[in-house]
């Protein structure tokens, strides 16, 4: 008969065991072969690379903050961080990662944990595709060659995504893609390292492609530091384009600094487009302080133009918001063109205060 110590270490153990499997994904109709990445994560890919000419996925495990949501494909097709549907499972094969019927039996959230999976798939000797998931997302890799690195260290995989996603940045649009996929694989790592790689990869000497998708994911998933590096190359930035992009990554930003960033975007950068942006982002994320900046550019901006896009942002604002602010606008603003503006956007809303006012000047 067992001791009380002896079940203690038993039960340790199947503990153990049962948190190394839970440390690969659910793998269906795959040709698997596991290997050790601790030489060197690049030289495992190259030699793998060497050895399949034909399509081949390499899949590891990478560190990423717990989160909740997953990252799988669901039962609205593909789907991402959040979507609030089931997730179903992922046909790796598949043009576009469909969904399939795999082991997951309800909706229920999984229990966070501190780690997710990144697959590369290689064709003819190259890495085409890349994709992450989390532990909850069963794949099935359509009897393909399946490649499992252990011991991967972050820092080198984030080096081969860099690498990706730079020349991605370079190559024809049908290969697209890959880039945009590593730069959120690279994001997802739970490292400081990934900073310092997504900030090489915002610099103003890299296509701007690239960039806007690194300010993207900046905001999404790197919290504070994600932001100071956002600001630090979106705010001065020479490039018009550049900058309108970052007005999105900064309104998708959780830190409270942004909205003040944002609002200074529209009140004074230098471009018209940009300006437009940042109002109409603001009016997004909506709020007193929104509305009243918003109005100000109503009011205030030198540009005809820029004043109809705000008085079109007036009319997104949420909950009928703005509805009080177009009639504001309709009865005194003294730019034909802008009230012009406001009373057309007021006969869009179908909000009774708008009818009223729209009756109220039909009728004089």
């Amino acid at each position: 008969m067992r001791t009380l110590k002896q079940l203690f270490v038993f039960a340790g153990c199947l503990l153990l065991a049962s948190q190394g499997l839970a440390q690969k994904p659910t793998i269906k109709n795959a040709q698997i072969h596991e290997q050790s990445a601790a030489s060197g994560f690049k030289p495992a890919v190259d030699s793998i690379l060497q050895k399949e000419p034909g399509r081949v996925w390499i899949g590891y495990r990478i560190p990423a903050q717990a989160k909740e949501p997953s990252m799988c494909c669901f039962d609205g097709g593909d789907g991402w961080r959040g979507s609030g549907k089931c997730c179903l499972g992922c046909k790796m094969d598949s043009e576009h990662g469909g969904s399939f019927n795999g082991t997951v039996s309800d909706c229920a959230p999984p229990e966070p944990v501190p780690y997710a999976f990144v697959f590369l798939k290689a064709e003819a000797g190259k890495v085409s595709k890349v994709r992450v998931f989390s532990v909850d997302c069963p794949l099935d890799f359509a009897n393909l060659p399946l490649y499992w690195l252990e011991g991967v260290k972050p820092e080198q995989s984030i080096d081969l995504l860099a690498s990706i996603a730079v020349a991605d940045s370079g190559s024809e649009r049908e290969e697209r893609g890959r880039g945009s996929e590593a730069v959120m694989a690279i994001a997802i790592h739970d490292t400081p390292a990934a900073e310092g790689s997504l900030e090489k990869l915002i610099q103003p000497s890299q296509p701007e492609r690239l960039r806007e998708n690194v300010a993207f994911w900046l905001s999404v998933e790197r919290g504070k530091a994600g932001y100071q590096l956002l600001r630090k190359y979106v705010k001065d930035d020479a490039s018009d384009r550049f900058r309108e992009k970052g007005t999105f990554a900064l309104s998708l930003s959780k830190e409270p600094e942004a909205l003040r960033d944002l609002i200074t975007l529209a009140r004074s950068d230098s471009s018209s487009r940009v300006r437009s942006q940042a109002i109409f982002w603001l009016a997004q994320k909506g709020g007193r302080k929104a509305a009243q900046e918003i109005s100000d550019a109503v009011e205030n901006d030198p540009e005809t133009a820029v004043k109809k896009k705000a008085v079109f942002a007036l009319s997104q604002l949420h909950e009928g918001e703005g509805v009080p602010l177009l009639i504001n606008v309709a009865r005194t603003n003294r730019n034909p063109a802008v009230k012009k503006e406001a009373i057309f956007w007021l006969g869009q809303s179908n909000d009774k205060r708008a009818l009223d006012y729209l009756e109220e000047i039909l009728t004089k």
